[in-house]
């Protein structure tokens, strides 16, 4: 349930709005975290839930952390105005807002100065503290701030300069500097001035806690030219601490990190496998190849749901989650639900197929033992057999431009089959240039094809993928779509499930890895083997 829609009872504790003055407004002063939207915490999700609106810096918060905004809440542009000025006008109205902050709101940000504003103001106001980038992102880099030979973190914001170098001198602390990414050099020579040996370890991360993030290992005498052109924000570790890094560095070793993945499948199919890409450190691109559509005339359909009531078949098989779907709002449409299909054998073709029915409250009697296909369910399709069976028809509820493979099985076998159009599929719009010039200019890690249709689609909307972009597979039918239209196939599922393609993608991405750090070369992203791609210096 979003936070948006929590009643008082669902909030989290500490999360209820405190009482307002009839006409007095508030503002919330909420840290976001340093980057990845997972790390905003359940206070600030539910404050978001609540405000009237929301003062932030648009373009610099991730769209999952806006959407935790109510649909009706206005959302006031940092960028565009000062939002000291917008949060007084907007509580002075009698408004709930919020303040959004990159990281804490009290640690390097605008707490003191914002937050004495809005006092002075007399508007009423609160804090939700954040995750700070000064414990975040030496945590997605793998470095502890602490261990047990190091008790003592001195964090240091060199952003304005004027920094008083002498009093870090203590060789055993740990140091958190922001704000230096500009002033490295100058940063290291002033700690080496003043006491910290040159050999001090030191790490930069650049763009911490996102999936752009990237560390460099190095000392202080040479941590300038090692993270020459790294980009903002990005921040320093100087310690003995960054020596862990080797042992317990996660987040940039996940098999897919920083990988730009295409998934082309309709919105409502790419939902889960881009969160499994996620979970491998990939970052998903989602771009409808097809639009599922209600067939052009609905009676075929409303005739087959009568005659599942009424008893007309024996089977129902469903081929895919499409198909479900569609039966499922038919039966919507007539005031049914699962409870119709009692006295009914049901197939299903595959693992997808079957969860979509175990949701809508139906087990499938049969499915395939091994190829999840068509042809598998086929195989194992017992003949009809008029002592066991009363009836001998199957319904087969379909899209418009689905094969005859299983019909002719099963007529084969003795049964009378009805092929009826559940749904139709149509190509989809071609996406937007930037996606298109980087489907064909490499700028895609990798490609998962999830049929033969998405191949097709795919390059009738957008051009065929770059040749360094690695090519994924769903099933032997979709790699051989795949090589007719000239396209290298590097990875194919064990199995024909959506999951399925993306652990086997990820195990290509691991491999891959791993054979660049055995041979000693420098960690890169398929789309970085592309001629004139920006390589680190």
């Amino acid at each position: 349930m979003s936070p948006a829609n929590r009643s008082s009872a669902d909030r989290p504790a500490g999360a209820e709005a405190a009482p307002q003055a009839s006409g007095t407004g508030l503002v919330v002063l909420v840290g976001m975290g340093p980057g990845d939207p997972g790390l905003l915490t359940l206070r600030a999700a539910a404050e978001l839930g609540r405000a009237d609106a929301v003062v932030a810096d648009h373009a610099r918060v991730h769209p999952e952390i806006m959407a935790h905004c109510r649909a009706d809440a206005e959302i006031l542009d940092s960028a565009a105005g000062d939002p000291v000025k917008l949060a007084v006008k907007a509580a002075r109205a009698g408004r709930r807002v919020v303040r959004l902050f990159q990281g804490d709101p009290g640690l390097a940000c605008g707490l003191a100065a914002e937050g004495g504003a809005l006092a002075k103001a007399g508007v009423p106001i609160e804090v939700v503290p954040g995750v700070s980038a000064v414990t975040g992102v030496p945590g997605y880099a793998g470095i502890p701030l602490t261990d047990p030979k190091h008790r003592e973190v001195r964090v240091i914001d060199a952003g304005d300069g004027a920094v008083d170098w002498e009093k870090f001198a203590k060789t055993d602390a740990t140091l958190v500097i922001l704000g230096a990414e500009g002033i490295v050099a100058e940063v290291a020579k002033a700690l080496v001035a003043v006491g910290r040996p040159d050999s001090t370890p030191a790490a930069m991360t650049g763009a911490g806690t996102t999936t752009e993030q990237e560390t460099v290992v190095s000392t202080l005498g040479r941590l300038a030219a090692d993270a020459k052109g790294m980009e903002a924000p990005a921040l320093i570790i100087v310690g003995d601490v960054v020596n862990w890094r080797d042992k317990l560095s996660w987040f940039e070793n996940k098999p897919l990190f920083g990988w730009r993945v295409l998934v082309p499948r309709t919105k409502e199919q790419a939902v889960s496998l881009s969160d499994q890409l996620r979970a491998y450190g990939a970052v998903p691109d989602e771009v409808p190849t097809i639009s599922v559509e209600p067939p052009r005339t609905p009676q075929q359909m409303e005739r087959a749901v009568k005659g599942l009531v009424t008893g007309r078949y024996e089977w129902v098989v469903f081929t895919s989650t499409n198909a479900v779907r569609a039966v499922r709002e038919k039966f919507t449409d007539y005031g049914l639900d699962a409870r119709a299909f009692a006295g009914l054998k049901v197939a299903a073709v595959g693992e997808q197929t079957a969860a979509a029915l175990v949701e809508f409250g139906i087990q499938p009697d049969l499915m395939p033992s091994g190829q999840q296909s068509s042809e598998g369910l086929a195989e194992v399709w017992p003949p009809y057999d008029e002592d066991l069976d009363p009836i001998n028809r199957v319904l087969l509820p379909r899209a418009d431009i689905a094969t005859d493979t299983l019909i002719a099985r099963l007529t084969e076998l003795g049964w009378e089959c009805e092929d009826v159009t559940a749904y139709r599929t149509v190509r989809a719009a071609p996406p937007p240039a930037p996606i298109r010039e980087a489907i064909k200019g490499g700028g895609f890690d990798a490609v998962l094809f999830t049929s033969s249709s998405t191949v097709k689609n795919l390059i009738g909307i957008a051009g065929k993928p770059h040749n360094v972009t690695v090519i994924a597979v769903i099933g032997p039918q979709t790699a051989k779509t795949a090589e007719e239209y000239g396209l290298r196939v590097d990875v194919m599922a064990d199995k024909p499930s959506v999951s399925a393609l993306a652990e086997a993608l990820a195990e290509y991405g691991a491999k891959r890895r791993a054979a660049q750090v055995e041979a000693g070369d420098p960690l890169r992203k398929p789309s970085q083997m592309r001629r004139g791609a920006r390589r680190r210096k």
